[in-house]
């Protein structure tokens, strides 16, 4: 490895080292006692030495030393372990630094060039640490070389992993490589003399999907908003596509979804994200999703292994998976066994013998006097001692309350009790129980009213939660009671809305617990607080559980079972309306193709997923579906939803409209009956039809979940997920195009920009904001990017930002000094001082700048270089120029005659007195404008000149007009010193001074010069120089081409697309200026 270069001293050193090698500058030594055949005393002295040091003293047995000729002093610049290795250090020298050296005259030169060198070698090393951790870490290397070269990204874009692929161009396809790194999917190619190079941000991204075309059956199509793009002829296309949904997934729900989104730990710092990440945060989501855990929980280990399932007298093939807090087993025949352990129940997980029967076997014994036997575990040492630590964690942490007591209550149901019963005693009665297709059935058929509320506990693990937690709830209780909010008016309005035909809600005992159980959650998760649904649901969870149990089955729901679904956007909830759209595509085609807009199904069907059919269907059948949601999770939801809309195929297929198709629904799931049920029939929560109706036919609840499980059950967790993250894309992307054109929709009427240009605007808008979250620490999308705000204030920018927007879109670039004139436009947008701006008054500014009349641009001008938008500590107020001007001596001559200079003096001395007329009808009076400030907007405009066409005639009329001015600004300071004049007197002055009658010289009059009266211009300090925007107005109406510059039309669609070309350099180039501050932005 190469070693920071030190200067040291060798002279009794040396002793110690024999010279292998060496050159003019280089010499290669091996370290006594190491690789020696004979057995020399000091070679085995020195070898002794090194053998009885700790590890971290002992010394590399190889290294190579700079030595510059002449000198005493030695610098160790590589070590190695091996001959091999300190080889290879040494061919890199010979080949690449030997033959250069030589050019030096200087040794000093020498010393300093290779130590430069070697530093710079290391800090490769370092930035390029996390290629180790690829699995051919040197290729990756000479990747990440060429996607730096290629995409010239800041360093903060970090690769996580390339591919050689094709990118058709319509029917050719282009060889070449995909990039895929944290905020981008790049393409590069170079053929036949042609170079493509695509870069698209995952943000833009509107659709990730496998598909075929005429010529490959198998490519991954990227759709954005304008484009799709086909990438095809992978190696292993599933890794790719995988790697690519999770890469598009992470970012976009870090991005557009931070308002419930967090991420895994490893995943919190994007620049570190490798594709051993992805593939271990895919293999997390699924484990959780399939086992229905809490989002914390951590995977630390999946096995292969048997499990020993008494019921079938052999073992079971499948995985074992091993995390915080659980030890969970799912066979590979999906549904055949699953079985869940939490640590909290486990007493001792043990090794036993290993033997040719039970090869690496262990036992996993629980609190309920059930035993797991494990065998064939690989590694099963450092499993077993993992585990191990984690289970004396998990009791140091939390002390373990059981209730051993079994509810005997049989006098209900007896057949389904007995039914139970008996497989508790074979499959194991707590949360460890065999999860099998046998208890499917039994929860199909319907739980028992007696074991419904301890069986939702255990298959939804809540159970675990309430013994981990005890008084928690109660606290909550105490800590919500009594505080008034938002949240607590809401739960208030609903809480007579939630179940009010059932008896137990008809009194203030159940309306005060449903009460604590919604102000309790609320409080304990406030990013979602209360959400409409929650109160029937909890509802009927207080039914058939104490409240405290109601409690912990309503934060498994929310978190866990139904994630992102109660919250501002309630986006979980689309994201499922979306997939059940694809499912009824795949399973009932043709109601599919009959309906043409499926979304107005799903619109129907969103109460199904937010209240698991609990408002749409009778109560004791609606609990059923409850009970397969329970053990099945969201599975259950959608193949029930398939179910009924294929039991009403016929009626959708000929409704005429929407409504017609919500009355077909509604009626059958209103006449869903539970023959089972032993208590009285409920109406549904919202009962659609009158009973002078004439009848219709009821269906059985367990005829209806049977079919939903034998026609629709062949979705796996798995398939679930992957089309979960599909749609999620799609639902963000959604949500980001109803923003945009809800912002629009507001702008377009208030601008005379033309609306497809708009559009260009806001992307280009949005993409400065997110180019900010990719690079820039810390990263400002929270405090920025807020979703649950109104659409105009989603997305703001700050000063930054509008600058590099303002270089790369504003007509009025000055050069140099644009970057000053874009800091005080922000301040002069940013009225509200959070020093940040919306889209609506960046919008704004440029159509004055494009589309303004003149007296509006001037106006926008002025008001640039006046307080407050104008400070002391402006950059440019340093200019020499800062101090008041002494008065100008030199005559102004007019090119007329004295009867034309006349008749136009009459003619301006008008539109002054207008302009003095006009200025009382607006809002406010803008202050007058102080002799410094004027010098400033007189610099501004001088920038805006430069390379215009008409460049000599803007620079002379601009001198005229600027002369103009401060004799009109001398005058008003000479009568405001003076004190005798009236303000009309003023006026008559001030117009004087634009056409006198003959050639006059204006005495010098003292800037400094003050009086006692201040009546004429109250609002200055006495003898204070000024002008008003009124005469700065009527200056420039004197000059043909400043008007002419003002009033020419400009394009902005060839700016806009410039800028779609050059935003990224230009903040790439601002991020390198950063890190190296020498390189200079005129370079642009």
């Amino acid at each position: 490895m190469w070693l920071k270069p030190e200067e040291v001293l060798l002279k009794n050193a040396l002793k110690l080292w024999v010279t292998q090698k060496s050159s003019c500058y280089f010499i290669l030594q091996r370290r006594r006692g190491h690789g020696e055949g004979g057995g020399r005393l000091t070679g085995r002295l020195v070898g002794a030495l090194d053998a009885v040091l700790d590890s971290n003293a002992r010394v590399a047995p190889f290294r190579i030393l700079l030595q510059v000729p002449g000198s005493q002093v030695y610098s160790p610049i590589a070590c190695g372990a091996t001959l091999e290795e300190i080889n290879q250090h040494w061919d890199w020298l010979e080949q690449n630094l030997l033959h250069t050296l030589s050019v030096f005259d200087n040794k000093d030169d020498i010393a300093s060039f290779v130590k430069g060198k070697v530093k710079a070698l290391i800090a490769e090393e370092t930035s390029s640490r996390l290629a180790e951790q690829e699995e051919e870490p040197e290729k990756f290397r000479e990747a990440l070389v060429k996607f730096e070269a290629r995409f010239n990204f800041p360093e903060a874009e970090k690769l996580v992993t390339y591919y050689s692929c094709c990118c058709w161009k319509g029917r050719v396809p282009r060889q070449g490589w995909l990039y895929l790194s944290i905020n981008h999917l790049c393409f590069y190619s170079f053929f036949l003399g042609k170079e493509l190079k695509l870069v698209v941000p995952w943000v833009d991204i509107q659709k990730l999907e496998r598909t075929s075309n005429v010529f490959l059956t198998d490519t991954i199509r990227i759709t954005t908003q304008n484009k799709e793009r086909d990438f095809s002829m992978f190696l292993n296309l599933d890794e790719v596509f995988k790697i690519m949904e999770q890469l598009a997934d992470v970012t976009l729900r870090r991005l557009l979804d931070n308002e419930v989104f967090d991420l895994d730990p490893d995943l919190q710092e994007p620049s570190q994200i490798t594709k051993r990440d992805l593939e271990a945060r895919a293999q997390n989501e699924f484990f959780r999703a399939f086992f229905r855990l809490p989002r914390q929980e951590r995977l630390h280990a999946v096995v292969d292994c048997s499990l020993w399932t008494p019921f079938s007298r052999c073992h079971t093939v499948g995985r074992m998976f091993a995390s915080d807090r659980y030890v969970c087993f799912a066979s590979k025949e999906d549904g055949c066994c699953n079985v869940i352990l939490p640590l909290r129940e486990v007493v001792s997980i043990e090794k036993m013998e290993d033997t040719s029967l039970l090869p690496n076997p262990i036992i996993i014994s629980i609190r309920s006097k059930m035993a797991f036997q494990f065998i064939e575990l690989k590694d099963r040492e450092s499993l077993v001692e993992g585990l191990l630590v984690r289970l004396k964690q998990v009791h140091a942490n939390r002390p373990v309350h059981y209730d051993t007591s079994q509810d005997e209550d049989m006098s209900r149901e007896q057949i389904k009790i007995s039914l139970w019963n008996d497989h508790f005693v074979e499959y194991g009665r707590t949360v460890c129980m065999f999860r099998t297709e046998k208890i499917r059935k039994l929860v199909a058929m319907g739980i028992p009213e007696s074991l419904r509320g301890k069986l939702w506990l255990l298959f939804s693990d809540a159970v675990t939660d309430l013994a981990s937690h005890p008084g928690y709830y109660g606290n909550l209780v105490e800590e919500s009671m009594g505080k008034s909010c938002l949240v607590t008016e809401e739960i208030e309005r609903d809480l007579h809305r939630s179940l009010p035909e059932h008896p137990a809600f008809q009194n203030e005992t159940g309306i005060a617990a449903l009460r604590r159980v919604l102000t309790a959650y609320a409080h304990r998760n406030p990013k979602i607080g209360y959400c409409q649904s929650m109160n029937i649901l909890t509802s009927v969870l207080l039914l058939y559980a104490k409240e405290e149990e109601a409690f912990w089955l309503l934060v498994a729901v929310c978190e866990r079972m139904l994630p992102d679904y109660f919250n501002h956007r309630v986006i979980g909830a689309q994201v499922d309306q979306s997939v059940f759209e694809e499912l009824i595509k795949e399973h009932l085609p043709e109601l599919a193709e009959h309906m043409n807009d499926l979304s107005a199904l799903a619109s129907i069907s969103l109460s199904w997923f937010l209240t698991l059919f609990l408002s749409i269907m009778p109560l004791e059948s609606a609990v059923s579906v409850v009970d397969c949601f329970f053990y099945d999770g969201i599975k259950a939801i959608f193949q029930l939803g398939l179910a009924v809309l294929e039991a009403n195929a016929q009626g959708l297929c000929s409704s005429k409209d929407d409504g017609q198709a919500l009355m077909v629904l509604s009626r059958f799931l209103d006449h869903v009956k539970n023959e089972d049920s032993p208590g009285p029939p409920i109406g549904s929560h919202h009962a659609f039809f009158a009973d002078d109706q004439e009848p219709y036919p009821g269906t059985d609840i367990a005829d209806l979940i049977r079919d939903s499980y034998e026609k629709f059950g062949d979705q796996s967790v798995e398939q679930i997920e992957h089309l979960r993250c599909k749609h999620r894309i799609r639902v963000l992307q959604g949500h980001e195009d109803t923003t945009k054109q809800n912002v629009l929709r507001v702008v377009i009427p208030e601008v005379s920009i033309l609306p497809e240009d708009l559009e260009e605007l806001y992307d280009l808008f949005k993409r400065e904001h997110m180019m900010s979250c990719y690079w820039e620490q810390p990263r400002p999308m929270a405090p920025r990017h807020d979703p649950s705000r109104p659409y105009a204030e989603q997305y703001r920018i700050d000063a930054r930002q509008f600058a590099h927007l303002f270089q790369l879109v504003s007509p009025w670039t000055c050069g140099a000094h644009t970057e000053i004139l874009a800091e005080r436009t922000f301040r002069l947008l940013d009225d509200n001082m959070d020093h940040l701006i919306e889209f609506k008054a960046f919008v704004s500014c440029l159509d004055v700048m494009y589309n303004g009349e003149m007296n509006e641009k001037i106006k926008l001008l002025y008001r640039l270089h006046i307080p407050p938008v104008l400070t002391e500590n402006d950059r440019d107020s340093q200019s020499p120029l800062k101090n008041p001007l002494l008065s100008t001596s030199r005559p102004l001559v007019f090119g007329k005659s004295n009867g034309d200079a006349t008749d136009y003096q009459k003619q301006l001395k008008q539109m002054i007195k207008d302009l003095a007329k006009e200025k009382d009808k607006t809002e406010k009076e803008l202050p007058k404008m102080s002799q410094r400030e004027f010098i400033q907007f007189c610099k501004t405009l001088y920038s805006m000149f430069h390379e215009d066409p008409e460049e000599n005639d803007l620079y002379q009329a601009i001198a005229t007009v600027t002369t103009l001015l401060l004799q009109i600004g001398e005058v008003g300071q000479r009568s405001s010193s003076s004190g005798s004049c009236s303000q009309e007197c003023g006026e008559e002055l001030q117009a004087s001074a634009l056409f006198p009658e003959q050639d006059s010289v204006f005495a010098d009059a003292s800037p400094g010069r003050t009086t006692q009266d201040s009546q004429t211009f109250p609002e200055e300090a006495e003898g204070d120089w000024t002008v008003s925007l009124e005469h700065i107005l009527a200056s420039l109406l004197t000059e043909q081409s400043l008007v002419n510059f003002f009033e020419k039309p400009l394009d902005i669609k060839s700016k806009l697309e410039n800028a779609k070309i050059n935003q990224y350099s230009l903040k790439t180039l601002e991020m390198s200026r950063q890190s190296q501050p020498e390189l200079k932005l005129g370079n642009l």
